[in-house]
């Protein structure tokens, strides 16, 4: 059985102890390169895709219903037969914590990219991007790319940490493992091309909603934490509702303002060009130097996340007690 923590219940020792080794054996381990859970997943949600594709809502949002629903079904379960061990239940949480979150992976090859444009090699650069991005890495020069890794580690630190420690500390196992689902339903069906436009509709609905909290949470630790806190929060008022997605903004713009640099601008997606707002414009162009800061203020946000979810069910806790 975890220790005890002052002031928090059986559940919430268990959520900070396992969440906290969960995110230790990341940082040294990182993902694990083969029979990556969420890669196991993605077979079978691309499965269960191939019997339903219809050109129709509803099609896809029974689709999200079977493949996230299933992905809830089976953390709860394997929570149910833990939990009479608090030991066994702790080690659970840091297992999950370990298959859905990402962020350690995510910095290295931020860094490795940086890596590559610091030395010159524009093409191991490209070759090496979309481990990260989905734009077109033939239509970026070295500091079209230096911009795109940095947005893209501000957007993932939302997605591919914090948003599943906010839902891991609401819903424990069963919340973690639904979390990444629906993210990862949304990368796979959830964008807007002639096949998903109807059938990823719920997907992507469902990605928004759940990544709501974890956005803006993610934006006010970065705000925090970054170099710049009236910057950050000066960027994330004026610029975050002029991006196109409603969690990407806010996080991009906190990010963009705590680095003191401009994101946005012109992008290419397999051939399609967008022309996104400028975050942040008083801010100077990114600089292959900062895609090593744009990672270390991802690594902040990450273990100020767990302090911030610990304290938050800490809290619960204590209202819970007095008020009964």
């Amino acid at each position: 059985m975890p220790g005890r923590i002052p002031g928090a219940s059986r559940a919430t020792a268990v959520f900070a102890y396992g969440a906290a080794a969960g995110l230790a054996v990341d940082t040294v381990l990182g993902d694990p390169r083969r029979g990556h859970p969420v890669a196991a997943f993605g077979r079978a949600a691309a499965a269960v895709e191939r019997r339903l594709w219809r050109d129709h809502r509803g099609r896809g949002a029974l689709h999200t219903a079977v493949c996230a629903g299933g992905a809830v079904a089976a953390g709860a379960l394997a929570a149910r037969t833990a939990r009479g061990s608090g030991t066994a239940s702790a080690a659970l949480t840091a297992a999950a914590v370990w298959a859905v979150v990402g962020g350690t992976t995510l910095g290295r090859e931020a860094r490795a990219i940086g890596g590559a444009l610091a030395a010159g090699d524009l093409e191991v650069a490209r070759e090496r991007m979309p481990h990260l991005v989905g734009r077109d890495p033939q239509a970026l020069d070295g500091p079209a790319m230096a911009r795109a890794v940095v947005e893209s580690v501000a957007e993932n630190t939302s997605d591919a940490v914090v948003g599943a420690l906010v839902w891991g500390a609401v819903a424990g196992v069963p919340g973690l493992l639904g979390f990444r689902a629906v993210n990862t339903l949304d990368a796979m069906v959830g964008h807007r091309s002639d096949r998903y436009r109807r059938y990823g509709w719920a997907s992507a609905r469902l990605d928004d909603l759940a990544g709501w909290p974890g956005a803006r949470l993610t934006a006010a630790l970065a705000t925090a934490a970054g170099g710049d806190p009236r910057g950050a929060a000066r960027a994330w008022r004026a610029d975050a509702s002029r991006h196109p997605s409603p969690n990407a903004g806010p996080v991009e713009a906190a990010f963009a303002g705590a680095l003191g640099v401009r994101l946005g601008g012109t992008l290419s997606y397999g051939g399609r060009v967008e022309h996104r707002p400028v975050l942040n414009g008083g801010g100077r162009p990114v600089e292959v130097a900062d895609i090593d800061r744009a990672v270390r203020l991802s690594r902040r946000v990450t273990w100020l996340t767990l302090a911030a979810c610990v304290g938050g069910r800490i809290l619960t806790d204590t209202v819970k007690r007095r008020t009964k």
